[in-house]
């Protein structure tokens, strides 16, 4: 399983984005690993089509490669708060590093201190 950053996603959804194919490699090659993301993920990457109006294109092209989710637990705000802690990440990173924890699964990222921190963390990572 592979837990998706909000930068990949962000690159593939933006045909514009310097990422644009990197992303779309990267996707091709760990998407028979099964895509996850945290809830809070997906929101960021939904944010600039939102406000473009394109929120639905954007939730179809998510749900179209087959991202889910990994819920956020009852000890989430501890978990993350430690994880903030400890790697002085921003908390959107935070939340990819305590999904990929949650669901045994390598992180994939374009983030290289977000790959840093996850390989820190005993994690796979992959930055395609």
């Amino acid at each position: 399983m592979i837990v998706l950053d909000a930068s990949v996603l962000i690159a593939h959804l933006d045909a514009d984005d310097a990422h644009n194919e990197r992303a779309a490699h990267l996707l091709e090659q760990v998407a028979p690993s099964g895509l996850r993301a945290s809830p809070l993920t997906i929101a960021e990457v939904l944010v600039a089509p939102a406000r473009a109006g394109r929120l639905d294109r954007a939730l179809h092209a998510i749900t179209t490669l087959g991202v889910g989710t990994v819920a956020l637990t009852p000890d989430a705000p501890e978990r993350l708060a430690r994880l903030r802690a400890s790697t002085n990440l921003k908390l959107p990173d935070c939340c990819v590093l305590f999904a990929a924890v949650s669901a045994q699964a390598a992180v994939a990222s374009f983030d290289q201190r977000l790959i840093a921190e996850a390989e820190r963390l005993g994690l796979s990572a992959v930055a395609s």
